[in-house]
Protein backbone atom coordinates (compact mmCIF):
# COMPACT_ATOMS: atom_id res chain seq x y z
CA UNK A 1 0.00 0.00 0.00
CA UNK A 2 1.32 3.50 -1.22
CA UNK A 3 1.53 6.02 2.31
CA UNK A 4 -1.56 8.31 2.52
CA UNK A 5 -1.26 12.20 2.40
CA UNK A 6 -4.24 12.94 3.46
CA UNK A 7 -6.17 11.02 5.69
CA UNK A 8 -9.65 11.96 7.39
CA UNK A 9 -9.58 11.61 11.14
CA UNK A 10 -12.51 9.24 13.12
CA UNK A 11 -13.28 11.50 15.82
CA UNK A 12 -16.87 11.86 16.68
CA UNK A 13 -17.96 14.26 19.28
CA UNK A 14 -16.45 13.22 22.42
CA UNK A 15 -13.30 14.52 20.46
CA UNK A 16 -14.49 17.98 19.10
CA UNK A 17 -13.45 20.36 21.93
CA UNK A 18 -9.72 18.65 21.96
CA UNK A 19 -9.55 18.73 17.86
CA UNK A 20 -11.01 22.67 17.98
CA UNK A 21 -7.98 24.09 20.43
CA UNK A 22 -5.35 22.42 18.83
CA UNK A 23 -3.39 25.19 15.87
CA UNK A 24 -4.42 24.56 12.28
CA UNK A 25 -1.29 22.83 12.21
CA UNK A 26 0.36 19.93 14.43
CA UNK A 27 2.16 17.12 15.58
CA UNK A 28 0.38 13.84 15.98
CA UNK A 29 1.34 10.37 17.19
CA UNK A 30 -0.44 7.63 15.91
CA UNK A 31 -0.51 4.61 18.57
CA UNK A 32 -2.21 0.57 18.16
CA UNK A 33 -4.53 0.00 20.64
CA UNK A 34 -4.51 -4.08 19.99
CA UNK A 35 -6.71 -4.51 23.00
CA UNK A 36 -9.53 -1.73 21.25
CA UNK A 37 -12.93 -3.66 21.96
CA UNK A 38 -14.30 -2.20 18.76
CA UNK A 39 -11.50 -2.95 16.53
CA UNK A 40 -8.72 -4.85 17.03
CA UNK A 41 -6.09 -2.80 14.44
CA UNK A 42 -7.34 0.31 15.96
CA UNK A 43 -4.75 3.40 15.75
CA UNK A 44 -5.61 6.16 18.21
CA UNK A 45 -4.58 9.47 16.99
CA UNK A 46 -2.85 12.05 19.84
CA UNK A 47 -2.42 15.18 19.61
CA UNK A 48 -1.54 17.82 22.23
CA UNK A 49 -0.91 15.09 25.17
CA UNK A 50 -4.57 13.99 24.43
CA UNK A 51 -6.45 11.39 22.24
CA UNK A 52 -8.73 12.87 18.92
CA UNK A 53 -9.93 10.09 17.47
CA UNK A 54 -8.68 7.15 15.37
CA UNK A 55 -7.91 5.77 11.98
CA UNK A 56 -10.76 4.68 9.96
CA UNK A 57 -10.20 1.31 10.21
CA UNK A 58 -10.18 0.92 6.54
CA UNK A 59 -6.77 2.80 7.08
CA UNK A 60 -5.53 1.64 10.15
CA UNK A 61 -5.61 -2.08 9.20
CA UNK A 62 -2.59 -1.12 7.21
CA UNK A 63 -0.92 0.78 10.14
CA UNK A 64 -1.79 -0.79 13.46
CA UNK A 65 0.97 -4.20 12.92
CA UNK A 66 4.16 -1.34 11.26
CA UNK A 67 3.57 0.58 14.24
CA UNK A 68 6.77 0.41 16.48
CA UNK A 69 6.33 0.17 20.47
CA UNK A 70 6.36 3.84 21.51
CA UNK A 71 4.13 4.64 17.91
CA UNK A 72 5.02 7.09 15.13
CA UNK A 73 4.77 10.53 14.38
CA UNK A 74 3.29 12.61 11.56
CA UNK A 75 1.94 15.75 10.67
CA UNK A 76 -2.22 17.16 10.84
CA UNK A 77 -3.93 19.71 9.81
CA UNK A 78 -7.52 20.88 11.17
CA UNK A 79 -9.69 20.86 8.10
CA UNK A 80 -11.74 23.76 7.53
CA UNK A 81 -14.88 24.56 9.09
CA UNK A 82 -16.91 23.93 5.41
CA UNK A 83 -15.41 20.25 5.68
CA UNK A 84 -17.15 20.11 8.79
CA UNK A 85 -20.46 20.74 7.66
CA UNK A 86 -19.98 18.54 4.21
CA UNK A 87 -18.61 15.55 5.41
CA UNK A 88 -17.89 15.35 9.18
CA UNK A 89 -13.81 15.81 8.80
CA UNK A 90 -12.67 17.45 11.44
CA UNK A 91 -8.95 16.39 11.09
CA UNK A 92 -6.25 16.00 8.15
CA UNK A 93 -3.45 13.79 8.71
CA UNK A 94 0.04 13.01 6.58
CA UNK A 95 0.64 9.64 7.11
CA UNK A 96 3.05 9.77 4.19
CA UNK A 97 6.03 9.51 6.39
CA UNK A 98 4.31 6.49 8.87
CA UNK A 99 5.51 2.64 8.35
CA UNK A 100 2.47 0.75 6.79
CA UNK A 101 2.08 -3.01 5.75
CA UNK A 102 1.73 -3.68 2.23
Amino acid sequence: MDPIAHVPLAAGPAYLERIQRLPSKFGATLKPEPDNRFNLAAVAVYAAGEKIGYLPPDVSRHYAGALPEGGADCQGRRAPPSAHENTGVDVLLDLSGVPCEG
